[in-house]
C-alpha cells in the first residue's frame, strides 16, 4: 500500500505541531520519524493512522483519500510502545481480539481466530505460548504478541510508534534484527516513530528526520550520514564538531588559520562547517591544521574520545584516536581535518 502525504498540517489549541509537511512511502517500505521530542513525529504517525485528523492537506492510501476516515476504515494495524495487551486475556486471545470483536457479518469463525493466532505465534517466534498470559512472558515477547495482535487484522498499513522504547538495549537490539527479518518475510508497508537514530538507521529503508514540525531530511541510511542537508541533520545524527569559519578566494580559515579549500557552494563572508570527531586526525602542526590541549578524554567501545579546546578560538572539539594513543593525555596537541560540510553562519 503507497502512503502519499501532501501539505499536512496539524494545530493544537493553535499550536502548530506540523508545518506543511508532504512525503511519499512506498508500497512496501520500511520508513521510520526520527527526531526529538516534540519534533512532530509522533504526531505525523497518529495523523496517518487516523488517530488524529489534519487541520489542513491530505493522506491518500493508494488512490483513496483516508485524510478523514476512521482508524477502522484506513484498517492499520498500530503497535504502542506500553504493549497494551489485555491482562486478563490469554496470548492467543490477545492476538485474535481484533478479529474477535469485528461486526459479525464479517467476524471469522472462532476456529478460523483461533488458527490465525496460532500462525502468527509461529511468526513471531512464541509457539507453544497461546495459553499463557501477558504477566509470564518477557518485555520482549510481550512486544511481539502486540506485533502479532496488529498483524492478526491483515491490515494495509503497520504502524509502530517508539516499539522498542520500553526495553533494555541488548533487548533492542536483538528485536530490531528480528523486526528486519519479519518485515522481508510479510511486505508490510512499515512507519515507525523512534527517537534512536542507531535504531532508525540499522532498520530502516528509508529514515524521515524531523524537527519543529517539519522534514528536515529524508533518504538512506547513508544519505543521511554521509551527506546530511542542514546543521541541524549533521548534529543530531551522530557525534559531530561545528566551527566557524570564514571563507576568503575560495579557501576556508578559522581565526585567520587556513584549513583547506571551499566546495564553491558559498560565497566569500562567514559560515560554519561540520565534522565528525573520526575525520579529525592528530598531526604535528604546519599548514591545514588546528592548534589546541587535551582538557578531558573517555573510552568510548574500542576507541577513545579525546575532548580538545582549540587556542585560536577556545571553540571545543572532539577528536576519535585509538584507544592507547599518547595524544588522550592531557597536553598540546595539532589536529587536522580530513573532510567536512560547509553551511551558511548561523542566524
Amino acid at each position: 500500500m503507497e502512503i502519499a502525504v501532501r501539505n499536512l498540517a496539524k494545530d493544537f489549541d493553535r499550536f502548530p505541531a506540523l508545518h506543511d509537511v508532504s512525503l511519499d512511502i512506498g508500497s512496501g517500505e520500511l520508513i521510520a520519524l526520527l527526531g526529538p521530542s516534540g519534533s512532530g513525529k509522533t504526531t505525523l504517525l497518529r495523523l496517518i493512522a487516523g488517530l488524529e485528523f489534519p487541520t489542513r492537506g491530505t493522506i491518500r492510501f493508494g488512490n483513496e483519500d483516508a485524510s478523514l476516515k476512521s482508524v477502522q476504515e484506513r484498517n492499520v494495524g498500530f503497535v504502542f510502545q506500553h504493549y497494551a495487551l489485555f491482562k486478563h486475556m490469554t496470548i492467543a486471545e490477545n492476538i485474535g481480539f481484533g478479529l474477535s470483536v469485528r461486526p459479525k457479518a464479517t467476524r471469522p469463525p472462532e476456529a478460523e481466530i483461533r488458527r490465525r493466532a496460532h500462525e502468527l505465534l509461529d511468526l513471531v517466534q512464541l509457539s507453544g505460548l497461546g495459553q499463557r498470559y501477558p504477566s509470564q512472558l518477557s518485555g520482549g515477547q510481550r512486544q511481539r504478541v502486540a506485533l502479532a495482535r496488529a498483524l492478526a487484522i491483515e491490515p494495509k498499513v503497520l504502524l509502530l510508534d517508539e516499539p522498542f522504547g520500553a526495553l533494555d538495549a541488548k533487548v533492542r537490539k536483538e528485536l530490531r534484527r528480528w523486526l528486519r527479518d519479519l518485515h522481508e518475510k510479510t511486505g508490510h508497508t512499515t512507519v515507525f516513530v523512534t527517537h534512536d537514530q542507531e535504531e532508525a538507521l540499522e532498520l530502516a529503508d528509508r529514515v524521515v528526520v524531523m524537527s519543529q514540525g517539519r522534514i528536515e531530511q529524508v533518504g538512506g541510511a547513508d544519505d543521511i550520514y554521509d551527506r546530511p542537508a542542514s546543521p541541524f541533520v549533521f548534529s543530531f545524527i551522530g557525534a559531530s564538531n561545528a566551527l566557524p569559519v570564514e571563507l576568503r578566494g575560495g579557501t576556508v580559515f578559522h581565526a585567520g588559520t587556513p584549513i583547506g579549500p571551499g566546495d564553491g557552494s558559498l560565497p566569500d563572508g562567514p559560515a560554519q562547517i561540520f565534522l565528525r570527531p573520526h575525520d579529525l586526525v592528530v598531526a604535528e602542526g604546519g599548514p591545514g591544521t588546528l592548534a589546541g590541549r587535551v582538557t578531558a578524554s573517555r573510552r568510548s567501545a574500542g576507541t577513545r574520545v579525546v575532548e580538545l579546546e582549540l587556542l585560536s578560538g577556545g571553540e571545543r572539539l572532539e577528536v576519535e584516536v585509538p584507544a592507547d594513543a599518547p595524544s588522550a593525555v592531557a597536553g598540546p596537541i595539532a589536529v587536522r581535518p580530513l573532510k567536512w560540510a560547509l553551511f551558511p553562519a548561523a542566524a
